[in-house]
């Protein structure tokens, strides 16, 4: 049983917080395993695929970490021809990738060597005219030197990649995800034009390169006769899309329910026998100051990255009959789908940690909406390209009916449609409409008006409420 009992009682919020936004309720997902922490550190098995962008047709919708379901032509409901798709917008998380830097085991103690020579990524550029127009693409090949001494502590073994970067299968994948949507909004419905409308159609990426990247894969499979294109890009010192906005409002909410004597702090002890058999083969202390005995984060993202690209389960570099076997992998991915659940739907005042957390970009996509509404926003479509800590929290702010961990791609779309003067949201997930916990229950045309006060209980009206929380004020 999901030991939800537990979660119930996580530490409130100060007074001051809740009065800030005092419609946001939270509503308890549905019983799932993902949500059950016993099952998380004793079942057995992966909580979906952790080995091959590829799912079976007859399986497609199952959890796909390293390339998640998202819109395409033969699972796509349209709905009824009364209705007028008016607007869509979407965000997902970029596709496949290396590990981060600091996920990659330290002081040499790796024994996979990625490659990614011919894979980019290029970074230059160029002059809009004249002399400086025409350049050619720079690519980044990382190297080490013998002369270094400092080489070893990255633990990149010669490997001649940038960490992180978009692999070329996840380029594959960016690919294949834009040709989907041509597919289905250009094709199928002819909401999109022929031709990219840049008056009308925005494409956004955030400041870590990686989502460039899946940019260039993507837009050229929608719109294949372009040759460059700009995308948005907000400054680093507050950028909604990742989120980089400082709200410290938000940061305590999390804080407290990742505190001391929380059912946080109890599974981190639980899981202690699981730690011991990785640190066996990684050699990380348990006293490490990087991160690695905090949450599963890296050692999820460490693994889940060798899987997806066909690589094997480490071993230690000095005892190779220590290794991370299936099972162990498993249990870190069991045990990372927890986490993101419990941080983002579980405990009692996840809500408003996600709400607040994301709070800037719901608050752009309400106006989006609202002038779509007003006739005063003439875009159609706008294109968000983003990462799992952007997409996580969007997903336990609409409170969707479980939680777990956005894997690669996880594509969120909303869907405006028009009828008879009157105007009704549609949210699908991985392709389909988003089940919630919320009296809205699965937004598949939820009515315009409620939709809008659902969003307008999370992040206020005009944005003065969320910068007061964030800020203390």
């Amino acid at each position: 049983m999901p030991i939800l009992s537990n979660l119930v009682l996580a530490v409130s919020v100060a007074g001051s917080a809740l009065a800030a936004f005092p419609s946001v309720v939270h509503y308890p997902p549905l019983n799932s395993t993902l949500d059950d922490l016993t099952f998380a550190i004793n079942g057995t098995g992966a909580p979906g695929i952790f080995n091959s962008s590829v799912t079976p047709d007859a399986e497609y919708g199952t959890y796909n970490w390293c390339n998640m379901p998202h819109v395409r032509t033969k699972e796509y409901k349209t709905v009824d021809l009364s209705y007028k798709l008016e607007y869509v917008e979407l965000i997902h998380r970029h596709h496949k990738r290396t590990p981060y830097a600091s996920n990659i085991f330290p002081n040499g103690a790796e024994n996979i060597l990625w490659n990614c020579d011919g894979e980019g990524p290029l970074t230059y550029g160029k002059n809009s005219t004249g002399p400086g127009s025409d350049v050619i693409p720079i690519q980044w090949n990382a190297f080490t030197s013998p002369s270094n001494p400092f080489t070893t502590i990255q633990g990149f073994n010669g490997s001649n990649c940038q960490f992180p970067q978009i692999s070329a299968d996840g380029i594959a994948d960016s690919w294949t995800h834009g040709f989907d949507l041509a597919s289905v909004y250009k094709d199928q419905l002819g909401f999109l034009p022929k031709e990219l409308d840049p008056s009308r159609m925005h494409y956004r990426v955030t400041n870590n390169v990686i989502t460039s990247q899946v940019a260039g894969g993507l837009i050229k499979a929608m719109y294949p006769d372009l040759t460059d294109y700009q995308v948005l890009i907000q400054s680093s010192s507050f950028d909604s899309l990742e989120p980089a906005f400082s709200c410290s409002g938000a940061n305590a909410v999390n804080a407290q329910y990742q505190a001391a004597n929380t059912t946080w702090a109890q599974h981190l002890q639980l899981a202690a026998p699981v730690y011991d058999k990785l640190d066996a083969v990684s050699g990380i202390p348990r006293n490490d100051t990087g991160g690695w005995h905090v949450s599963f984060d890296h050692y999820y993202d460490n693994l889940s990255a060798k899987q997806c690209h066909g690589f094997p389960l480490p071993c230690n570099v000095n005892n190779t009959d220590v290794c991370v076997d299936q099972e162990l992998a498993n249990t870190v991915y069991r045990l990372g789908n927890w986490e993101y659940a419990y941080n983002f739907r579980l405990a009692q005042n996840s809500t408003l940690y996600s709400a607040t957390h994301y709070g800037a970009w719901i608050l752009e996509l309400k106006a989006h909406l609202e002038g779509k509404v007003a006739g005063t926003n003439q875009d159609i479509y706008r294109h968000n390209i983003a990462h799992d800590g952007s997409v996580a929290p969007l997903m336990g702010a609409l409170q969707i009916a479980n939680g777990y961990w956005p894997g690669m791609g996880t594509e969120v779309v909303f869907e405006l449609y028009s009828k008879s003067g009157s105007y009704f949201v549609r949210v699908l997930i991985g392709g389909q409409p988003m089940q919630t916990s919320t009296p809205m229950g699965t937004l598949d045309l939820v009515d315009y008006n409620t939709f809008h006060a659902y969003l307008e209980s999370l992040v206020g009206t005009n944005g003065t409420e969320l910068f007061n929380f964030c800020n203390g004020h």
